[in-house]
């Protein structure tokens, strides 16, 4: 009796060992019936008012899912709160791809937290879609980011845009620029200096601002003495509040000029009591009251599915910087792979949502550097005042003006 006792424990430790072997060719995060994605973004924290980009990225899988997913495989999501730090960042890639064993990473906010993953991410050979940040370090050079696709165009394209709308629709000359002292809001000073230099110009005055600041009283004396006629904004949304209601406290009326990181126009208005009205912004994606089809399909799914959410820029965009991924799940049919993707996101042309036409390729991983311009109303409406624009500044130099 002990013997068969015996010979049945080893069977069913044998058996049990087995079971915990990996399939051979088995693909990380992808089974017969899931794909799982993963995502960080600032639920909390300085720029917790940018984790709406995160939130709507889950709207998106939601539809997916509910419509039956892709090749009958459904989405399997996993969201965390980094609070915009970077340490947090690198915690959650490492849970999310050792522990939740993700397939993939979705968007992703800022140019901080995403570098302090990027070559993590690069040697575990984990694909990320649409990092929610204009930054050239995500694309440039697009060999060493063969798993990497950009779909949030750069920001020294915008700020390139703003200084020559600035000067050639509005007749400015004294423009001034303020910005977060990082990266992120250094990319968008270098292209708005290469706008002004090609006109021999220079700026009234740069003031920049960190993170945590709270009381922006001298940042805005700095930009008033200077004269400035025209201010471009390259800071969180809670700066941009802050320095609008510190301006007005000081009578201090320049043309205010926004990145399309203070594009969620209603938010803006209604955090600033009114005073976001008549800046104009860049942005990468439609306007709230868009007649898109897809704008349209989106929003009755947030209300239905995601009815506490408020439909913005930043919610949607979180659906518009992923587009292209989906479309890449889909043209992998069910041999999903991570080689297999790779070769679908590259063979993407002219790819339209609800943002600019993106394409890729095998040396092309930035998919757009396209933006429109508007400017905000009464009551938090906007008014469309450009077509899609595109500049033609060199992003190679703007990195290594970045790097000096």
């Amino acid at each position: 009796m002990k013997k068969r006792n015996l010979i049945f424990m080893v069977a069913c430790v044998a058996l049990l060992s087995l079971t915990l072997i990996p399939v051979a060719g088995a693909v990380r995060g992808v089974t017969d019936t899931e794909i799982r994605i993963g995502q960080w973004g600032p639920q909390t924290g300085p720029a917790a008012l940018w984790g709406a980009v995160a939130r709507g990225s889950g709207l998106y899988f939601q539809m997916i899912n509910e419509e039956g997913g892709i090749h009958g495989r459904k989405i399997k999501y996993f969201l965390r709160d980094d609070a915009y730090q970077p340490p947090k960042t690198k915690s959650i890639a490492k849970e999310l791809v050792e522990d939740k064993k993700v397939f993939a990473m979705a968007c992703g906010v800022g140019t901080a937290t995403g570098m302090a993953v990027k070559n993590y991410l690069e040697k575990n050979k984990v694909p990320w879609v649409g990092p929610a940040a204009g930054s050239v370090h995500w694309c440039y050079p697009p060999e060493k980011a063969p798993y990497l696709f950009g779909t949030y165009p750069l920001y020294c394209d915008e700020a390139f845009l703003l200084v020559n709308y600035a000067i050639d629709k509005l007749g400015k000359k004294r423009i001034a620029f303020f910005y977060q002292n990082d990266d992120y809001g250094k990319v968008g000073l270098i292209g708005a200096q290469i706008a002004l230099e090609r006109r021999g110009m220079k700026f009234a005055a740069t003031v920049s601002a960190e993170p945590l600041d709270t009381d922006l009283s001298s940042h805005c004396m700095k930009l008033k003495a200077a004269k400035a006629d025209v201010v471009i904004m390259w800071v969180l949304p809670k700066h941009g509040a802050i320095m609008l209601g510190t301006a007005a406290k000081l009578g201090f009326q320049p043309v205010w000029m926004t990145s399309s990181t203070l594009s969620d126009y209603q938010l803006m208005y209604k955090i600033t009591k009114g005073l976001f009205k008549n800046v104009i912004f860049t942005t990468f994606g439609e306007l709230l009251d868009s007649t898109n089809p897809l704008m349209v399909k989106y929003h009755e799914a947030q209300k239905r599915l995601a009815p506490k959410e408020r439909w913005g820029i930043f919610y949607y965009a979180g659906i518009l910087f992923i587009e292209p991924m989906v479309e890449a799940f889909r043209r992998c049919g069910r041999d999903l792979t991570v080689d297999n993707f790779i070769k679908a996101m590259e063979s993407i042309k002219d790819f339209q949502g609800i943002g600019p036409r993106m394409s890729f390729g095998p040396k092309k991983r930035q998919g757009s550097r396209s933006f429109f311009m508007a400017r905000s109303t009464e009551g938090g409406n906007a008014k469309e005042l450009t077509g899609w624009e595109t500049s033609d500044i060199d992003a190679y130099e703007v990195k290594r003006r970045l790097e000096k």
